[in-house]
């Protein structure tokens, strides 16, 4: 029996696309419901093969039903519109936090835009080099920069020849782990680094500290709490993976701001550049959006790195790239480190000063080796996690841990909070507290 479509002037196959869509939207056609073949349908319908075709495959394209090889066509788990909902969702719930002193974002105040812009604008001007691809190891020019910046500032050992460098540290680790292929089992110092532990459980690895191939480490945040690795452990841990011939991946995020402690040399220096691998980004001293990594190969490793290299592409933006070297030439790398250092050592200091005034003697400021967050334990505060959701609620979002009597100790990054904003944002944690 033909079906009777709704007389309108859309062509034939959209009129038997509305059909199908009505019927997954109302629940008539279930997630996961096979459908009817292309040929069923034409017969059912009384209508051409190429129409049913036409629209089974705009169904497809706009996510209503999904093909399956040798099988047909099914009902998708996730409509269109529960997705639209979702992405709805979720940007709801990111505008919702006013205050975020859990991420390592950025302040506006920090930042010379203008400045950047021209070195942006400079590096457009290189057409011809613009109109080939990006070396896949970094561009040449811009490995000799980061070898003299980092050996200058955190002695570490190596030349260009060894720096790979990448759109932020994660897609260095995919790399990485085609390189050392042959070790399967791998520890972190702070399991909560989830980029970190998903790109090796990609690869097959496990994550465990019993008995790991290769030990990551950040000796700026060595545990949850912000805990620096002093240099007696840094030597403790090269002599034990040296030992136990286990590789060391020393990921030195946060080492510039370690205000209230002499700075502490990198695992890769005391360890003369061997059984280290050396990462490091740009991303925290600049932007966040401008992905721009690194990491110092051992010259051990680079037969291996070289024999996988043509595998992979270059991620960072070869614009980026060039700006980014004559930036560090110039000098302003290291201005702008003083510039975060002061700007980032003053918030801390307010943002402690403001927590002493409006929580008195029920609030305990912790020793905190990172220059950019405020450690503070409050008395007869506990249920960290019920805490932290009665502060998701208010629009607050921050860190938190235990001390060993299971009270409650907030991790505060001031690096995204405005200056002028602290004093609300300590006001609105007290009505969470």
């Amino acid at each position: 029996m033909k079906y009777q479509f709704p007389d309108d002037d859309k062509p034939l196959y959209m009129r038997v696309y509305g059909y199908y869509k009505n019927m997954i939207m109302n629940g008539t056609l279930a997630p996961g419901q096979k459908i009817p073949s292309i040929r069923r349908c034409s017969e059912e319908l009384e209508i051409s093969r190429t129409t049913v075709e036409n629209a089974y495959m705009s169904l497809a394209a706009d996510g209503y039903i999904i093909s399956r090889k040798n099988s047909g066509f099914y009902v998708s788990s996730i409509c269109p519109d529960d997705r639209n909902k979702n992405v709805k969702a979720s940007r709801k719930n990111t505008q919702q936090i006013i205050y975020n002193f859990s991420s390592a974002g950025a302040d506006k105040e920090s930042f010379n835009f203008d400045l950047w812009r021209r070195y942006i604008k400079s590096a457009l001007r290189q057409d011809e080099r613009l109109l080939s691809y990006g070396e896949p190891q970094g561009e040449y020019e811009l490995r000799e920069a980061i070898a003299s910046f980092i050996s200058s500032r955190r002695n570490v050992v190596c030349s260009p020849q060894n720096i790979v460098v990448g759109a932020g540290v994660q897609s260095l680790l995919h790399i990485l782990c085609s390189v050392i292929s042959e070790k399967k089992k791998v520890s972190f110092s702070d399991p909560g680094f989830r980029q970190g532990t998903a790109v090796f459980r990609d690869h097959g690895w496990t994550i465990t500290d019993e008995d790991p191939d290769v030990i990551y480490v950040n000796p700026s945040s060595v545990s949850e709490s912000g805990d620096v690795m002093t240099v007696e452990e840094r030597f403790s841990l090269i002599k034990s993976a040296l030992d136990a011939g286990r590789l060391i991946i020393e990921d030195d995020y946060g080492s510039e701001f370690s205000y209230f402690s002499r700075r502490t040399p990198s695992l890769q220096s005391l360890a003369s550049g061997k059984n280290v691998v050396y990462t490091g980004t740009f991303s925290r001293l600049l932007l966040p959006s401008i992905r721009m990594s690194y990491m110092v190969l051992p010259d051990e490793m680079m037969e291996k790195y070289l024999n996988v290299a043509g595998d992979y592409n270059q991620t960072a933006s070869k614009t980026e790239q060039i700006a980014l070297c004559q930036f560090i030439r110039d000098g302003h790398m290291a201005s702008q480190i003083r510039k975060l250092k002061k700007l980032y050592a003053a918030k801390s200091s307010m943002l402690t000063e403001l927590i002493k005034d409006v929580f008195g003697n029920s609030v305990k400021i912790l020793p905190c080796g990172s220059g950019v967050m405020v450690k503070a334990s409050f008395t007869g505060v506990r249920e960290p996690e019920k805490l932290k959701e009665r502060a998701l609620a208010k629009g607050i979002s921050f860190r938190c841990t235990v001390n060993k009597n299971g009270e409650a100790v907030l991790l505060l990054s001031c690096t995204s909070v405005k200056t002028e904003e602290l004093e609300k944002a300590v006001l609105l944690i007290k009505e969470v507290i």
